[in-house]
């Protein structure tokens, strides 16, 4: 009652989240709504502060505030394997040299604790991490190894010669045989409450709009040349190998990824998860 405003959507702005929202206007229709478009770490701090409703988060950052979220079933980012965009960039290979200091992108939280458990619980190695600007050149000048996500890993993995490069969504499905989520849709539980009607609008247009794009990955193939360059080739693999449904093995795959990180500190609270009823709203809300 008395919720006049529009509801507030965060956007994240890489390509591997096009298939949730490219589009999503014309899905949207007349519901008052404003998106807003920004990498991941700013997306987390904004809907935990309260400046977005509903949004498109790291999904560490799910794990470090879920008591105060809800998770849009069926709404995700993630892979079970290679994922293409997640990478870390290394002078030598792992398995001939440790890395001893590791540059870290500022972008996103899930992708840098996940480089954090995997180093220490698969490869027994405790670098020390620093955390730079996603700039390859700068970030390896005094580093061994250097993780990029999101568009600007897409970028430097076209002219990484003489550097390894590992896909940490790869090195997860090989080491836990699941798959992993780094990102998930997520509303603070009190605008749910607050205003049922809004919030399932939004998630029907989301749904509508994620069934479309995957059913047109063509215009999204296009949309990545005219924006990022490469090939043709390259991101129908890409947009291929992502799933976006938040099946069975991307949950289980994501409930280990919280148990790892609270075993290791990263996390101080055990996560569940705790998703929105798909319910239609009750007339008169």
């Amino acid at each position: 009652m008395g919720f006049n405003r529009p509801i507030t959507i965060g956007e994240i702005d890489y390509a591997n989240a096009w298939p949730l929202f490219y589009g999503f206007e014309k899905y949207a229709g007349e519901r008052n709504f404003e998106v807003k478009s920004r990498v991941p770490s700013e997306l987390n701090r904004l809907l935990n502060v309260g400046e977005l409703d509903l949004s498109a988060i790291s999904s560490f950052s799910y794990g470090q505030y879920a008591k105060n979220y809800m998770l849009l079933p069926h709404l995700s980012v993630g892979s079970i394997g290679r994922v293409h965009s997640i990478l870390l960039f290394l002078k030598e290979p792992i398995e001939k040299k440790r890395p001893q200091r590791i540059a870290l992108t500022t972008a996103s939280a899930t992708s840098v604790n996940l480089l954090k458990i995997i180093m220490e619980m698969r490869y027994e190695c405790r670098p020390d991490y620093i955390s730079a600007e996603p700039n390859l050149e700068a970030m390896l000048k005094d580093s061994d190894a250097a993780l990029l996500i999101g568009d600007p890993a897409i970028a430097a993995s076209r002219r990484s010669q003489g550097l390894y490069v590992m896909d940490l969504g790869e090195m997860w499905n090989n080491w836990t045989g699941l798959g992993m989520t780094y990102a998930v849709v997520a509303a603070r539980r009190e605008i749910v409450e607050q205003n049922a009607a809004s919030i399932h609008s939004v998630y029907e247009a989301m749904l509508a709009t994620k069934k479309y794009n995957l059913e047109h990955q063509e215009e999204l193939v296009n949309l990545a040349l005219e924006r990022l360059g490469g090939k043709s080739e390259y991101w129908t693999t890409y947009f291929q190998s992502l799933q976006y449904d938040f099946g069975d093995k991307l949950q289980e795959g994501l409930t280990l990824y919280f148990r790892y990180a609270n075993q290791l500190n990263l996390l101080q609270d055990e996560v569940e998860l705790s998703f929105y009823k798909e319910q239609s709203p009750q007339k008169g809300e």
